[in-house]
């Protein structure tokens, strides 16, 4: 069997990380390919089958996240089905840490010096509460580390109210008004402040955007209902 097309974000040894794409599963429209979702209203069977060829390809099943937009992290020995969270580490080998996304973000993190790696998935709303701090403190992360920021919806399609402006007085420069009065974000510029802040050695954006990419990603903001692609990280 081919293998899935993915995004090798080029982690150092023993890490290592995939993102995928909307490509290569058998999801049927609007959730067609990958869709990796069993919150999405598609076909429980369809998302098994996209996930069992998914983890054909890595060390060992992802801990699949029940997200709900908050701040809690937990280690992959706590993981059970439906968990609550938001973001997932291990200083474990072969503990898949897995973060699902549309436009939201999904941050991968490793710390060679540490031996830890971590997955997180975060929107506005988990950016404004703190997501990034509250997982890095836990995590007491080196100068050895690295994040990744994951494809995502970018400042050029992402409108937002005042309410998101408020939510962030720290972060001005990273909102441009636009001709509705609204303003046009970018969570993206917030999440690499944010982890430089907290002592992440080298950030590293993907600069890809999910709304504008139809063809390889799902994007809530362009076609709702629509599927979730992954991120995944993992310690070999």
């Amino acid at each position: 069997m081919t293998a899935l097309p993915c995004i090798n974000p080029g982690f150092d040894r023993p890490c290592e990380a995939r993102s995928t794409t909307r490509v290569g599963g058998c999801s049927p429209s609007p959730y067609d390919q990958l869709n990796l979702s069993l919150s999405s209203d598609d076909q429980a069977s369809k998302v098994l089958a996209n996930r069992k060829r998914l983890a054909s390809e890595l060390p060992s099943e992802p801990g699949w996240l029940q997200q709900i937009h908050g701040t809690q992290l937990i280690h992959l020995d706590d993981w059970q089905p439906g968990v609550e969270a938001d973001a997932a580490w291990t200083d474990r080998p072969r503990q898949v840490a897995v973060v699902l996304t549309a436009d939201c973000l999904p941050i991968l993190i490793a710390d060679s010096r540490q031996g830890r790696v971590a997955a997180i998935h975060a929107g506005w709303r988990g950016l404004a509460d703190g997501i990034i701090p509250t997982v890095l403190d836990q995590l007491d992360i080196s100068s050895d580390s690295m994040a990744w920021v994951g494809p995502s919806i970018r400042q050029p399609a992402y409108e937002v109210g005042a309410e998101v402006v408020q939510a962030f007085p720290e972060h001005a420069d990273q909102f441009v008004p636009n001709a509705d009065g609204r303003w046009q974000a970018s969570l993206q510029g917030i999440a690499v402040n944010q982890l430089g802040a907290a002592g992440v050695g080298r950030v590293i954006d993907s600069g890809i955007c999910t709304y504008q990419d139809e063809a390889h990603y799902f994007s809530h903001r362009r076609s709702a209902p629509c599927g979730r692609q992954a991120s995944l990280i993992w310690l070999e």
